[in-house]
């Protein structure tokens, strides 16, 4: 015998339990089983296998010395349009590589600018505090993040940019609720991921991403696709605004 979704429902809503299932039907419906590729996690999102996440223990990678010429990241800065006084979230930060370089273009002249810095990685929270408190950083705040939530204060943030991260989410359409909420009004998000439609990359297929398929996944929060910025080497710059 079949039993209906619809039939389940009823049972857990005559039992009190309704409340609690919703948001577990609604991410199995979200989310689709798949025998794992070699660098994914087995789950399928909007068509994508999502990837498996880089360790603490590759940390070196992201302080890497040919970082800054493989990826520009001065041009990056640039696209992102900050000003003093601005409250940024660095979103999956790692080791802070880019939370470091924000930090004084937000914060400087005594504006009161601030970067909010996440991971989920309490290893990777200790490296990221350990660097802004020896580059003399105070306006650089760690917070560990959770698997479904980037833990960050309603309505208090300008700017939220992900470097090399929504890819690997585990649950992107939960992350990406919670940082809008945190988004101010007209509070841009920008997806910073290596281009799939360029083959020269030389990074693996599943840690990188269409533009179309980041404008996919975005249209499914209030969000609006602001611009597309193509100016880096390697990964293309996707802006979207809060409705």
């Amino acid at each position: 015998m079949t039993i209906s979704r619809r039939q389940i429902m009823g049972v857990l809503a005559t039992v009190g339990m309704l409340p609690v299932a919703m948001p577990i039907l609604a991410q199995a419906q979200r989310y689709q089983s798949t025998t794992p590729n070699r660098d994914g996690i087995g789950k399928i999102y909007m068509g994508r296998e999502i990837a498996g996440v880089m360790g603490w223990q590759g940390a070196s990678w992201l302080e890497r010395d040919e970082r800054e010429q493989e990826e520009r990241g001065d041009l990056l800065l640039r696209e992102l349009g900050l000003k003093p006084g601005m409250t940024v979230a660095d979103i999956g930060a790692g080791t802070g590589y880019y939370a470091r370089r924000i930090a004084p273009l937000v914060g400087s002249g005594g504006t009161g600018g601030l970067v909010y810095a996440t991971d989920v990685q309490p290893e990777m929270m200790k490296m990221l505090a350990d660097g802004a408190k020896k580059a003399g950083l105070n306006n650089i705040k760690p917070v560990l993040g959770g698997l479904q939530n980037v833990n960050l204060p309603d309505s208090s943030v300008d700017l939220a940019i992900m470097v090399d991260v929504y890819h690997e989410l585990e649950y992107p359409f939960e992350v990406i609720e919670s940082l809008v909420r945190a988004l101010k009004p007209g509070g841009r998000i920008a997806y910073v991921e290596y281009r799939l439609e360029d083959s020269r990359v030389p990074i693996k297929t599943l840690h990188k991403m269409s533009e179309a398929q980041v404008r996919k996944e975005a249209a499914a929060h209030s969000l609006v696709w602001e611009r597309t910025a193509s100016t880096l080497p390697w990964q293309h710059v996707v802006m979207f605004r809060k409705k």
